[in-house]
């Protein structure tokens, strides 16, 4: 037999999982303009080797496919600038941290910060101005939420950002009234609905946030990404950008620091015109490789559990007949769904509560009635609360449950916290259903939605199998883990078949990029609490080495 040409790397000594059931595992494979060209045993690696083929031993260890994250704000990012309120339980601990902020700050013109949690708050109501005053003075103060839907100000803040009693939408969000006097409370509502948007941006940045400037935007950019390569994320789904925005990624591109591949979501807000879907299908057609592809189209139909102001179908738990409201009537949506549909494209919906969920199938259902079933592979983003008269509707119709195993943790969503509190125990069987959706052949596509949470796989595939908390305890909702291969195609092949991309990505096969982690423990065999702290020994995009540990 003539031996094939040498190929330019050859991984061996492996144990590699490929995720490609026509060859489950092999000791090696080689690597040829990028691309797989061969996988096997360790005996025929030799084979593919020549005097310049760069020959890499795994030791042993454990390969996977590069993670695809299917749901990763690598452009919001978390600001190192920021005071970190992330893990802070009380008021106490917020106000040390703002305190210690402040003390290396003297002369700053605002304090920001990030990562406020809604359950530090007694009773849980929202913070209002008056509970940030005493601890930031006359100096604006700007926070937001560890899920970055809310915004909390001081009266100083309220006052530079024109948020007045009269002042009832703005284009970074809604504020909250006192219903007794009508003033304005400081907590800030929708703000990744307007906030996030192209102009709630525009207009945080022309008010002087520092947060929104161009400059701090890209530096929270970089972190991501680097973060994004060592924990061996080869390609990215930025959810949720404006046109604006992609002029970052191409600079991170230019400057070497875009490792990963990226697949940028194009925001649509409530309201988007004909002309801008328009110049959003042109920059899909102009951005369009293998490292980088602008298309999908983002959604809201509802907001997030904890404010209480997803879409449920019955009412929160201690609110009388409040059930949330959803962004558009269902009747709209629906036909906002069939027109973006009928012209080609994909939308990735936000949905959280019940009621949410099921106007985003139900609009679904309406988009293939009137433009005939097509390979859409429309999502449904966090599927967080869900009717089990759903689960499997996403099959029949083709969505997808793109989800975040590490938000139904115990110590985020479980007992004692506001999304459990607020949905009621008689409710918690719909929370975060992946055994359910999987069984009923729904494609899961699991991500972080950093920086709402770790970007970490290793913590999303722990929470994934055993819904304990992540320093361990008791399991919630046991009933509803998935077995390790499955969270781990989850998090690889259905991520890349969510995002088209499953014929170049996703699993280790010939003829697909030379993506791949080199991980430090075998996650695949070891026990479940040995999975975090699991590391890339090695991250490999279209086969060069991009991280080493």
């Amino acid at each position: 037999m003539t031996p094939p040409s040498p190929a330019h790397l050859v991984l061996r000594n492996a144990r590699i999982h490929t995720v490609d059931p026509d060859l489950p595992s092999a000791e090696a494979l080689a690597v040829r303009d990028g691309r797989i060209v061969w996988l096997g045993p360790d005996a025929d690696a030799a084979r593919w080797t020549g005097p310049r083929t760069e020959v890499i031993d795994a030791g042993g260890r454990r390969v996977l496919p590069g993670f695809v994250d299917a749901h990763n704000h690598v452009r919001l990012g978390s600001d190192a600038e920021c005071v970190q309120l992330a893990g802070a339980r009380s008021m106490a601990e917020v106000a040390a941290r703002i305190s210690a902020w402040r003390a290396r700050h003297p002369g700053a013109g605002w304090i920001e910060a990030e990562g406020f949690d809604y359950s530090v708050l007694p009773g849980g109501r929202m913070p209002r101005a008056s509970d940030l005053d005493e601890l930031t003075g006359d100096t604006p103060a700007f926070v937001l939420s560890y899920d970055v839907h809310t915004m909390w100000l001081n009266s100083a803040a309220l006052t530079a950002l024109g948020v007045t009693r009269d002042a009832h939408t703005l284009p970074f969000g809604v504020p909250e009234k006192d219903p007794a006097t009508g003033e304005p409370t400081g907590f800030v509502r929708d703000f990744a609905v307007r906030g996030l948007s192209r102009a709630g941006h525009r207009a945080l940045r022309e008010l002087g946030v520092p947060w929104a400037s161009p400059d701090r935007q890209y530096g929270r950019l970089l972190r991501s990404l680097d973060d994004a390569v060592r924990f061996g994320i080869t390609t990215v789904v930025e959810p949720q950008n404006s046109l604006d925005d992609l002029d970052l990624f191409a600079r991170a591109r230019k400057e070497g620091r875009l490792r990963s591949r990226l697949v940028a979501a194009l925001f649509h807000p409530r309201g988007t015109t004909e002309a801008e879907l328009d110049a959003f299908a042109e920059a899909a057609r102009r951005i369009d490789d293998d490292r980088m592809r602008v298309g999908p189209l983002k959604l809201y139909i509802d907001d997030v559990v904890e404010p209480r102001t997803a879409a449920l179908l019955e009412p929160y738990t201690g609110c009388g007949h409040h059930r949330g409201d959803t962004f558009y009537p269902p009747e709209e949506f629906a036909e906002l769904l069939t027109r973006l549909d009928a012209r080609g494209f994909q939308c990735f919906v936000h949905a959280t509560g019940d009621r949410g969920i099921r106007t985003v199938l139900d609009a679904v259902a309406r988009a293939r009635a009137a433009n005939g079933p097509r390979d859409a592979r429309h999502q449904v983003v966090h599927v967080e609360c869900c009717d089990p008269a759903d689960v499997p509707r996403f099959a029949e119709l083709g969505v997808v449950a793109c989800m975040q195993p590490r938000h139904c943790a115990p110590e985020i969503a479980g007992p004692g916290q506001d999304w459990a509190r607020n949905v009621g125990p008689e409710r918690w069987h719909k929370a975060w259903p992946m055994r359910s959706l999987h069984r009923a052949g729904a494609t899961l596509a699991f991500s972080s939605d950093w920086n709402v949470a770790e970007m970490d796989p290793m913590v999303g595939l722990y929470t994934a199998v055993t819904r304990r908390p992540l320093g361990g305890g008791e399991a919630w909702m046991p009933q509803e883990t998935v077995d390790m291969e499955t969270a781990v195609h989850a998090y690889t092949m259905g991520s890349a078949y969510a995002n088209f991309l499953e014929d170049e990505r996703g699993s280790l096969s010939v003829g697909k990029f030379a993506d791949l982690v080199v991980l430090s423990r075998d996650v695949l065999t070891v026990e479940p609490e040995a999975v975090p702290g699991t590391v890339c020994e090695l991250v490999m995009v279209g086969g060069e080495v991009v991280h080493r540990a």
